[in-house]
């Protein structure tokens, strides 16, 4: 059974950083694109970065600069830092892994994020 874990959300002020975790298992990690997504109460989900098999990485406009997303083929793990936390970064944030072979798409349930003083 495939399960995404998203872990490392809560309530930082503005200016601060995060680190969110995305904990992989089921699946064949280093086949595995991870992309992490935000939802803000009334809006669309937003792609917020990329990083695929090869490690490339693609980032939303909005977050450039300021987050950085990795990962760890040997624990499994995605990981998004988040720096320069500003209040419109605030949403509930997702890891999605998108299998390369098959391009079949799993998601994590999500971790809130809040910026605020």
């Amino acid at each position: 059974q495939v399960q995404l874990v998203e872990s490392g959300g809560g309530l930082v002020q503005p200016g601060g950083s995060l680190r969110l975790s995305c904990a992989a298992s089921g699946i064949t990690f280093q086949d595995t694109v991870i992309s992490w997504y935000r939802q803000a109460p009334g809006k669309q989900r937003e792609l917020v970065a990329t990083i695929g098999a090869s490690g490339h990485t693609n980032y939303g406009d909005s977050v450039k600069g300021r987050f950085t997303i990795s990962r760890d083929n040997v624990k499994s793990v995605g990981y998004l830092q988040m720096n320069s936390l500003k209040p419109e970064d605030t949403a509930v944030y997702f890891c999605k892994g998108r299998i390369v072979y098959t391009q079949n798409d799993y998601w994590g349930q999500g971790t809130q994020v809040t910026v605020s003083s």
